[in-house]
């Protein structure tokens, strides 16, 4: 009888030991990484498995009647019986389906990969579906709206923030070039990417801001109307943004023939960023007084070329400054100003502008400039 027992937990320590394998050669269990980062991951031939099906099928249960998707859904999570309750109750709400946080951009891609390892056509239609909610929610200015067909709040501003329509603009443009994996496209759907790509360029050319008549770059949300720069949370003012601004630059240097204007607002672009770049500044960690990690930024003290250049997340509209807010609004041109709780929940700095810089250089020698 013992040695039964022990028999069967041999069986079971193995098969948990092949289980445990089999993860690790599909990808570290990309399942319980965060949805947006590990779907991007994927490799082609964890697609080819069961453990990618079910993650598809909760893809498509996900999906609204409108073709679009909801942020912040863990996807490939198992499913509770509660979780697919949700999911069917929520399919004819129109409220919730957003380009925000790699909504909906990141599930099309999926599931068209999905529809190539596989050949499934559900995993197409959905993917088709979700395409053309996109085509769908595009404003006649060319720009997208955070959320679709939201109608109120600063959900309906054209909305840059997190890369929310380069994200789109990005899926498009290879959906209209029949780019990997939307070689199964057709004509007709291809056709309609070109053109909301064309009029999403012609939105950002006539959103760049001018500051004392220059060009320079684009706030992380503009109005629908008006295409200035507009307010979103409280701490979201009207600004130059040292952030979004990197994606749009990238994407426009993507563009494989460029008009002049677009040469011209690359250029004027990488000015701005030249002359917005922190020099000299770096962040400085502790533990506070009630004993939560915390920084401060300070001078560098080896010098402004040893620590790596920064960039704020927000400048003034007319005197090009980097500002910080707090969720009461108020503006302060220090981080250290601001409470801890914003200070550190979200990124007031960033270094991708040297990203941007970079590629710039490799743009001039590609086109000839």
């Amino acid at each position: 009888m013992k040695s039964t027992k022990t028999f069967i937990v041999i069986i079971i320590f193995a098969i948990g030991i092949f289980l445990q394998t089999g993860a690790q050669e599909t990808g570290k269990k990309p399942y319980r990484t965060k949805w947006v980062k590990s779907a991007v991951g994927y490799s082609d031939e964890f697609l080819t498995t069961n453990e990618a099906k079910r993650i598809a099928d909760n893809v498509m249960l996900y999906q609204h009647d409108n073709g679009g998707w909801e942020k912040n859904i863990q996807m490939a999570d198992v499913m509770k019986r509660k979780d697919i309750k949700r999911a069917k109750r929520m399919k004819a709400d129109t409220l919730e389906t957003t380009i925000d946080n790699g909504a909906t951009t990141t599930e099309i891609n999926f599931l068209s990969r999905m529809y190539q390892a596989t050949g499934r056509n559900e995993y197409k239609n959905a993917a088709i579906a979700g395409i053309r909610y996109l085509l769908k929610a595009q404003y006649d200015n060319g720009g997208w709206p955070q959320f679709y067909p939201r109608p109120y709040g600063y959900y309906t501003h054209i909305t840059y923030n997190d890369n929310a329509m380069i994200n789109v603009m990005r899926t498009l443009s290879n959906v209209s070039e029949g780019n990997k994996p939307f070689e199964y496209i057709e004509e007709e759907i291809r056709h309609k990417a070109k053109i909301a790509v064309d009029k999403g360029v012609e939105c950002i050319l006539n959103t760049q801001y001018r500051q004392n008549g220059k060009l320079t770059v684009w706030c992380a949300q503009h109005d629908e109307y008006t295409l200035k720069p507009a307010k979103a949370r409280a701490y979201e003012l009207p600004s130059l943004s040292g952030d979004e601004s990197d994606g749009i630059v990238l994407f426009l240097m993507s563009i494989e023939n460029p008009s002049e204007r677009v040469k011209t607002a690359i250029e004027s672009a990488i000015e701005w960023f030249k002359r917005a770049r922190i020099l000299g500044l770096h962040h400085v960690y502790f533990t506070n007084d009630e004993g939560k990690r915390d920084y401060r930024m300070e001078t560098c003290p080896q010098g402004d070329f040893i620590c790596e250049p920064l960039w704020a997340r927000f400048y003034t509209l007319d005197t090009n400054r980097p500002f910080f807010s707090d969720r009461d609004g108020r503006i302060v041109f220090s981080v250290s100003d601001i409470g801890y709780e914003r200070r550190n929940g979200y990124k007031w700095y960033n270094c991708d502008g040297t990203t941007v810089l970079d590629e710039y250089r490799k743009w001039k020698i590609r086109i000839g400039r």
